[in-house]
């Protein structure tokens, strides 16, 4: 059945997790796929850190004990996504070649004994990740049970910036493709400041350490080259299997958690999007968190359904504090993925391991064993997906698109910015925050995107914009669109350089104002603005962290500042821009201070709040055959929700409203 879903093979929402059974004896194999079928399993990642038992010398392979368990698995009716164990190569390839090892910034060369430790820029390892995604693919890319492949493990994860000659030496080469010729590498990165200026390749070099800041326009490209090569290792992988397979092939993003690949450029060279998504402990609402990760791995995959390949059944073991996770809580998260787009549910892993630097990250099988809460949620969640298989490939649409880039967040992210600890994904939990208490789904974008579906659109950290990607926001709101900025935005362009004519520059036109200066505040101080709401009501803002100094053309002023250094000055804005309008927050307001100003940018745009109980998240997902609301409870109070349809989960009709029980979950397809 195609029913738009990537695995077409699978009947049901996929289900599983890593299964890692070379660190078990094989009498315990045939205990774990019993265990799957009572759970309701239906797909395992294995292979992941395998390498030095398929390979175990250069070139010899031994294949045994892995066709032993795809072919029990496949016995069982359980799939397989068949990894390249390539992020941990093995004890006997470093003492091959020395060379492969990681140089870090400060000069440090980087020892055996972890995971993805090896220079991605290095011959030899991109030879060897090669050989064996080739060897593996002409062995199993016709097997029944491999329903996919999974390249490598979390690219940039634990590094993601070699420094080591063979990366030198590859930089180079990505800059003289970039830039054509040194004259053009002096302009981009602005050379002729400290006296930088290059007139030998050979001098040009990766930015180590050095004592004081070093060029963020070289930084920003060395960021930009250190994704490159990550990718180069994937497609080269990539290649090699689909040379003798046609399965889909894809690598596990860490949407919202790491920022060292680029996920918009890495989502067009995968048959799939997959993410790994693990809770903020210290995140009292992690949940929202969890939220953004979801939508953005839908969003940087076009919208098509996507893969959760890892979340956890409870507590991490590498933050911290580990917080195990409530009773329903695993249910919650589950069903939240998969109500922003997710065909597949999947953990890590399957068993908990007794050794090894995770041996205390929760487990599909914990150490207590199937007498314990956590088994019994797993086989409950089993039997729940299992209810669900009539919206695979059914997809989540949204009125509302927040700016996310990744090349913006590098940059703003370097030394010796206004504020130092500015961080970009704070502005956008922000936002997004109102957003999802106000029950409005969320897309997330590029500023160069087609933006033309959106009603909305929030920059919320876009401190890096090209003057291109601004001409699309200025045509957005000309078209009728409204766009909302926050401050620090549109201040640099693709080198990291300030604009010509100034901060904001570019989106003068469409915000009616620029920005003269910033007024940062100090640590612990506040401001206030007072706000002139659509209603004719007045509020008192609470603000702090920042404030500018605007210039305004055309925009009319809807909150002046009351405290801080810009009393008296113009705090948030609204200008008119051919059939649209465009917005201004000039200062950071948390999301409980955004619910009033956020109210007249939805009247502008013709949205508003769904009315939901506090704590109840509501995604819907339409597909061929039906339109499902997925429901979550997240607070500690029962909830009534108006809908009408029937709950998959219990096959009970709502009758038109649903009682949903304090953290309770509901998937309604909807009556038509």
């Amino acid at each position: 059945m195609n029913d738009g879903s990537p695995w077409p093979a699978l009947e049901h929402i996929a289900y599983g997790g890593d299964y890692n059974p070379e660190q078990w004896p094989r009498e315990t194999w045939h205990e774990d796929v019993r265990l799957m079928r009572e759970a309701g399993v239906n797909l395992v990642s294995i292979g992941i850190f395998s390498w030095a038992l398929i390979e175990t010398e250069e070139g010899v392979f031994d294949f045994e004990w892995l066709d032993t368990v795809i072919d029990l698995l496949h016995e069982n009716g359980i799939a397989v996504d068949l990894a390249t164990p390539t992020a941990s190569p093995p004890a006997w390839f470093f003492a091959a070649h020395p060379d492969a090892r990681v140089v870090d910034r400060d000069g440090g060369v980087l020892g055996f004994g972890s995971r993805g430790m090896v220079s991605h820029s290095a011959p030899a390892y991109r030879d060897a990740v090669v050989r064996i995604a080739s060897a593996l693919a002409e062995r199993y890319g016709d097997h029944p049970a491999v329903l996919m492949w999974h390249v490598h493990n979390e690219y940039g994860v634990p590094v993601a910036e070699d420094y080591s000659p063979h990366a030198v030496a590859a930089f180079r080469d990505w800059l003289r493709e970039r830039y054509g010729s040194l004259e053009g590498l002096n302009e981009a990165w602005g050379t002729a400041f400290w006296g930088q200026h290059y007139s030998n390749w050979e001098h040009v070099g990766a930015p180590a350490a050095a004592p004081t800041t070093v060029n963020p326009a070289q930084r920003l490209d060395f960021k930009r080259f250190s994704d490159h090569q990550l990718r180069a290792c994937f497609i080269a992988e990539r290649d090699a299997i689909r040379a003798h397979s046609d399965k889909p092939v894809t690598t596990n993003f860490m949407a919202n958690q790491e920022f060292t690949t680029d996920l918009w450029a890495w989502a067009r060279e995968v048959d799939v999007v997959s993410d790994d998504h693990y809770l903020t402990a210290a995140d009292p609402e992690a949940h929202i968190g969890l939220a953004i990760a979801a939508d953005l791995s839908r969003s940087v995959g076009g919208g098509r359904p996507w893969m959760l390949l890892e979340h956890s059944t409870s507590a991490v073991n590498w933050q911290p504090r580990n917080i195990a996770k409530r009773p329903g809580e695993m249910a919650r998260n589950s069903l939240a993925h998969f109500g922003r787009g997710a065909d597949a549910i999947m953990f890590f892993q399957w068993r908990a391991s007794r050794s090894g630097a995770e041996k205390f990250h929760s487990a599909m099988v914990p150490h207590a064993g199937t007498d314990s809460r956590v088994w019994r949620e797993v086989v409950q969640l089993g039997a729940s997906l299992g209810r669900l298989a009539e919206s695979r490939g059914s997809r989540v649409r949204a009125n509302v698109a927040i700016l996310w880039d990744f090349e913006s967040f590098w940059a703003q992210s370097l030394e010796w910015r206004p504020v130092q600890d500015l961080d970009p994904r704070e502005r956008i939990r922000a936002f997004y925050e109102r957003l999802w208490r106000d029950g409005i789904t969320v897309d997330f974008a590029l500023p160069g995107a087609d933006l033309s579906g959106y009603k909305l659109v929030v920059a919320a950290s876009q401190y890096l914009l090209r003057n291109d990607d601004a001409a699309n926001l200025t045509r957005y709101v000309a078209g009728g669109g409204t766009l909302v900025v926050s401050y620090f935005s549109g201040i640099v362009d693709e080198h990291d350089a300030v604009h010509a004519g100034g901060f904001m520059a570019p989106l003068r036109e469409v915000l009616g104002c620029d920005v003269e200066e910033f007024l940062p505040l100090r640590t612990g101080s506040s401001a206030a603005v007072d706000y002139a709401a659509g209603d004719g009501t007045s509020h008192r803002l609470d603000a702090d962290e920042w404030a500018d100094d605007l210039r305004i053309t055309s925009a009319a002023v809807r909150g002046t500042y009351a405290e801080g250094p810009g009393t008296g000055k113009p705090a948030i804005t609204r200008n008119e821009h051919g059939r649209g309008t465009g917005w201004y927050v000039s200062t950071r307001l948390d999301a409980d201070a955004l619910e009033t100003v956020m109210g007249d940018v939805y009247a502008d745009a013709g949205l508003a709040p769904a009315g939901l109980p506090e704590g109840v998240e509501a995604v819907a997902r339409s597909g061929e055959a039906g339109d499902y609301l997925t429901l979550v409870n997240h607070s500690d109070a029962d909830a009534e929700v108006p809908v009408d349809g029937v709950d998959l989960l219990t096959g009970a009709a709502t009758g038109g409203t649903l009682q949903l029980g304090a953290g309770g979950t509901a998937v309604v397809r909807l009556a038509r």
